[in-house]
């Protein structure tokens, strides 16, 4: 369902990653509890990052220093958790948008790292981080033309071509978007910084907890994925 090509690993051996795969959801907005939580986490969030630089927080210089080589630009293109941060610091808060997405990104600012929400009702087979041909197609989200990444830019796609990120962890596909029909998914997140297990490790463990108790129907299961274990399969 999920897995890192070899030629990835090769060049970024620092990956280390969770994934979760919830199966039976039932999204839409989020319960009053979770907005809150996810209201305290930004007043958390902004008192750590309030004035810090960007450069000065090492999940972000890794992921800025792995962005710069695979040729991409990381302060034009910006790894999901940065532009998330920058966005609170800038604003004062993240709007709420539905459950899986609050907590995707309640996560993502509580430790600085990327954290992905992928709806994978349209997914053909598996997804695989791999560096772009150039030929597979990919349809941002808010907009109805379809384009392709650049040849050499990592990117996750599926078996059919389609993208449902680009530049690794740097924007979603509109199809990848979780919304009200959204009945399975599979999270990501993803860390280069020494310290990166021990941080993602607690990353995912916080993402099954918070699934497991506001999604409490839903068939849960994580794995942790790094060079030695690049592939993961659902259980059954």
């Amino acid at each position: 369902m999920f897995s890192y090509h070899h030629q990835v690993l090769a060049r970024f051996p620092t990956i280390r990653a969770g994934v979760v795969h919830a199966d039976g959801l039932v999204n839409g907005p989020s319960p009053e509890p979770l907005r809150k939580a996810f209201q305290e986490q930004q007043a958390v969030a902004l008192t750590r990052y309030r004035g810090t630089p960007m450069s000065e927080v090492p999940s972000v210089v890794a992921w800025r220093r792995t962005f710069s080589a695979f040729g991409v630009q990381p302060t034009r293109y910006r790894n999901a958790a940065e532009a998330l941060i920058r966005r609170l610091t800038k604003a004062g808060d993240i709007p709420s948008i539905n459950c899986l997405v609050d907590i995707a990104n309640l996560v993502s600012i509580r430790y600085g790292l990327p954290v992905a929400a992928m709806d994978q009702a349209w997914v053909a087979g598996t997804t695989t981080v791999r560096f772009a041909g150039g030929d597979e197609r990919f349809k941002d989200l808010g907009s109805s033309t379809t384009t392709s990444p650049e040849v050499g830019e990592v990117v996750f796609v599926d078996r059919a071509g389609a993208v449902s990120a680009r530049r690794w962890c740097w924007r979603q596909s509109a199809q990848s978007a979780t919304g009200p029909d959204t009945a399975q998914a599979l999270f990501t997140v993803e860390g280069h910084h020494e310290g990166a297990g021990e941080d993602v490790a607690s990353a995912t463990r916080d993402l099954v907890a918070l699934l497991e108790t506001y999604q409490p129907q839903a068939r849960v299961e994580s794995a942790s994925l790094s060079p030695s274990r690049p592939r993961y399969e659902p259980a059954g």
